[in-house]
């Protein structure tokens, strides 16, 4: 057992300062690789932190899978990786059942997603079939194999990338799927200094292959332990529940926010409120993730889609934050009493 493990325990909770000071050790480990993108590591980590699911949508090239690499190594765990093709089988994602000749049975065999972080690359190029594969994974934490049910040890995050729909050779997540993922969020090109840095950065070898956890998987627990308990008081949880009410009344949208989506902003506004070094949340944590925690789940009218992609993309972002503005928010202390 590390030091750190030993100081830590290998159950139970830490400060919350400690939670604050371990996170911006995440972010600036994964910043040795991805530079000038600040907000997508922070809310990458955020949903770790929340034991949530990242979606990472944006065009080819612009850094997604390597985010999602340098998080997954910024942590001492198990990480596996599957690549999504047309061809991928739901059984190379969950495991299969392989008869063993000396014991004359089936055993089941563990597929790729029996980790602590899944890192799915391009996921909307497989078959619906496939994606559907990880329903069970992302919100039960289990796969059932031949009536069989095997447990995903905890935490257990998915960290997906995928290609804009209007790329070639990609299909569109079903709304089920996209309502599993706690966040979806975009890298964007990088700037002209940050894409300099990179060439002079990456001109013999990849930053990646030198990077080192600089958290455990004890510390990793303790700070989602420490996350779970951050106090949420009464306005603040109306003010989340409001804000998906809005989405669902709101006449640009022809689907709102799931009650999972209102629970899901409250956890990622938990985990916002401790990587800031507080115990209680704000509105300002809830408003701070309204579009990345609920923006991918809606569904805009035809109406208002207008010259936008199926999902609404820049579109539904504006609808979110123009429903954050007109939201009422909470009057009193978010503090616990």
């Amino acid at each position: 057992m590390s030091d750190t493990e030993g100081a830590v325990g290998v159950a139970g909770a830490m400060e919350i300062d400690e939670v604050g000071d371990r996170a911006a050790a995440i972010v600036r480990n994964v910043e040795t690789v991805i530079s000038g993108k600040r907000d997508a590591v922070t809310a990458a980590l955020t949903v770790l932190l929340a034991e949530g699911h990242l979606l990472i949508e944006d065009v080819p090239g612009v850094g997604k899978t390597m985010l999602a690499k340098a998080l997954a190594r910024s942590v001492d765990c198990t990480v596996s990786r599957i690549q999504f093709t047309p061809d991928l089988l739901p059984s190379d994602v969950t495991g299969v059942s392989v008869f063993d000749q000396v014991s004359r049975r089936f055993e089941f065999k563990p597929g790729p997603v029996f980790a602590n972080i899944v890192i799915g690359d391009e996921i909307n190029r497989a078959s619906p079939k496939t994606q559907s594969a990880l329903l069970e994974c992302m919100e039960e934490r289990q796969v059932t194999a031949d009536g069989t049910t095997y447990h995903l040890e905890q935490p257990f995050t998915v960290v997906a990338t995928q290609n804009p729909v209007e790329m070639e050779g990609t299909y569109p997540l079903p709304e089920a799927q996209r309502d599993r993922f706690m966040a979806r969020i975009s890298m964007g090109y990088p700037a002209s200094a940050d894409e300099l840095a990179m060439l002079a950065q990456r001109e013999t070898a990849s930053p990646l292959d030198s990077l080192e956890p600089v958290v455990s998987l004890a510390e990793l627990r303790a700070m989602i332990e420490t996350v779970q308990r951050v106090f949420t008081s009464e306005p603040v949880k109306g003010y989340a529940v409001d804000l998906a009410r809005a989405t669902r009344e709101d006449r640009q949208l022809r689907l709102g926010a799931s009650p999972r989506a209102t629970l899901q902003l409250i956890r990622a506004a938990k985990a916002h409120a401790a990587m800031h070094g507080r115990d209680f949340v704000l509105p300002d944590d809830v408003d701070a993730l309204a579009v990345p925690v609920l923006a991918h789940r809606l569904v805009p009218t035809s109406r208002a889609v207008g010259g936008h992609d199926h999902d609404g993309g820049p579109l539904i972002d504006q609808i979110v934050r123009r429903i954050v503005g007109e939201t009422p928010v909470p009057v009193g202390s978010a503090r616990r009493e």
